[in-house]
């Protein structure tokens, strides 16, 4: 058995979205009772991310991590054709997960006590995102 949604989203720009509500509710509407929900993000400078719900200094901390890595307007960067933010948010982007795989159980997915499910926008100014979600099992 399969189920698909597709799940379109509007951020503010740089920042996490928690979006475990949403996924949970195509789960629920799948009346899938054992299987697997897979979530992936049709986009290049944008991600999807699984951890901690309950304090947001997780996520913060995190963008500190990839600012890091990836900065804004790095000189070497020759891809910068929609500004400073865009070859930066396509590294964020490959640093970071597209898809997520999460086990569904008793009709509803199986994370763990802590964890969330967020779509994270890497570039600066908002956009439209669509996620797509397929629950697969019995």
């Amino acid at each position: 058995m399969a189920h698909q949604t597709i799940l379109e989203f509007s951020t503010s720009g740089r920042g996490t979205r928690d979006i475990t509500r949403d996924v949970a509710a195509v789960v629920a509407a799948s009346r899938l009772q054992c299987g697997l929900v897979q979530v992936f993000v049709q986009h290049t400078s944008c991600s999807l991310l699984l951890t901690e719900n309950a304090d947001g200094d997780v996520r913060r901390d995190l963008e500190t991590i990839v600012s890091r890595l990836a900065p804004d307007g790095d000189p070497a960067y020759r891809h910068d054709a929609e500004g400073p933010d865009d070859m930066s948010a396509h590294g964020r982007t490959m640093l970071t997960d597209t898809a997520l795989t999460i086990p569904v159980g008793a009709g509803r997915m199986l994370l763990g006590t802590w964890q969330g499910i967020y779509l994270w926008e890497h570039r600066t100014a908002p956009h439209r995102r669509r996620v797509v979600v397929t629950v697969l099992g019995g």
